[in-house]
């Protein structure tokens, strides 16, 4: 049995990009957010440096009460200051996720990756902190259609934790530049390290049909979509 044909499956590859690609991003940095929210620094580090964490937390508040089209202008030279005070802390990161947040939502992902990479070299000591600080690098840089610098930063996410994302997310870029063998690899890379670990996958699932792979998932009686296969 043949997969789908080389034109098709470029197609379908266009088709989901054009449909999905935004949603991708978005839903990729949400994903984050919630995975290393506020709570959880919040917690992790009260008690390592009460001053600065009273000060991220009156960072977002201040986000919460501005106005969304000026918000991130507003609240640079704040998130600045934080930075330059304590640039190896993780309250230091957490304000360049709010500031790259800020800039997603107006559509300044130029902005975003300038504020992530303000933190990129920090030596905080929390390896996942800065597996996830990568992956927002790069959805920034994907979102400019910097692919060669995105795949780029993806390499420094060496954590086994983080597999699956950065393999998803690799398969993203290769979506975006419209190679479809190599997001084919990506993401049968990503659904196999899913598939262990029994963790969500559907949106995983509907990606690799967009470029033509089937995968068969026991925890579910079919396939999320009906594509068509040729007969060999």
């Amino acid at each position: 049995m043949s997969a789908l044909s080389e034109e098709e499956q470029l197609d379908n590859l266009k088709s989901f990009s054009k449909k999905y690609g935004s949603a991708i991003v978005s839903g990729i940095l949400i994903a984050l957010i919630a995975f290393f929210g506020w709570e959880y620094w919040q917690k992790k580090t009260l008690a390592e440096n009460q001053m600065n964490t009273a000060k991220v937390q009156q960072l977002m508040d201040d986000a919460n009460a501005a106005n969304g089209a000026n918000a991130f202008n507003d609240l640079s030279a704040t998130a600045d200051k934080i930075v330059k005070e304590a640039p190896d802390s993780a309250q230091a990161i957490q304000t360049q996720f709010l500031m790259a947040k800020l800039a997603f939502d107006k559509g300044d992902y130029a902005a975003a990756e300038k504020a992530l990479k303000k933190v990129e070299n920090s030596k905080v000591k929390d390896e996942g902190l800065i597996q996830v600080l990568k992956l927002r690098l790069a959805y920034a840089q994907l979102a400019q259609k910097k692919y060669d610098e995105s795949l780029k930063t993806l390499t420094a996410v060496t954590d086994p934790a983080f597999k699956a994302t950065a393999e998803e997310a690799r398969g993203d870029v290769y979506v975006a530049r419209n190679d479809v063998e190599n997001a084919k690899k990506a993401y049968k890379s990503a659904w196999d390290v899913l598939l262990e670990r029994k963790q969500e996958r559907q949106i995983l699932q509907i990606k690799l049909e967009s470029v033509g792979v089937l995968v068969d998932d026991p925890d579910v009686e079919r396939p999320v979509l009906n594509t068509q296969v040729e007969a060999s």
